[in-house]
């Protein structure tokens, strides 16, 4: 009986990030002095709601003063209406809008 023994690989793991080619400076959210307001817009796809309700919380760990208001299109294959985008844009400093799957 012959017994082979092969040499133990080292195994080398890399990192895909490059590193940044300009030094990074912290980025300050600023609404001219009062309450920043953002605001979420799900799509309708199955679990846009509890993405963006996760992303809401997030924010509001980093910045407790911020003020998150919530829409849900409730449909992705339709277009947002002139009703909702104005109750957006009217509210809202900033939106993030996601979908899900």
């Amino acid at each position: 009986m012959h017994l082979h023994y092969r040499r133990a690989m080292a195994i080398e793991y890399l990192d895909p990030k490059a590193e940044p080619a300009e030094p990074v400076t912290p980025y300050a959210l600023s609404a001219g002095g009062g309450t920043l307001t953002v605001g979420l817009l799900a799509n309708g796809f199955p679990d846009s709601v509890p993405f963006l309700d996760a992303v809401g919380e997030s924010l509001r760990r980093v910045r407790p003063d911020l003020e998150v208001r919530a829409w849900n299109k409730g449909n992705a294959s339709m277009v947002a209406d002139d009703q909702l985008m104005g109750e957006i844009t009217d509210g809202c400093d900033v939106v993030v809008a996601a979908y899900g799957h």
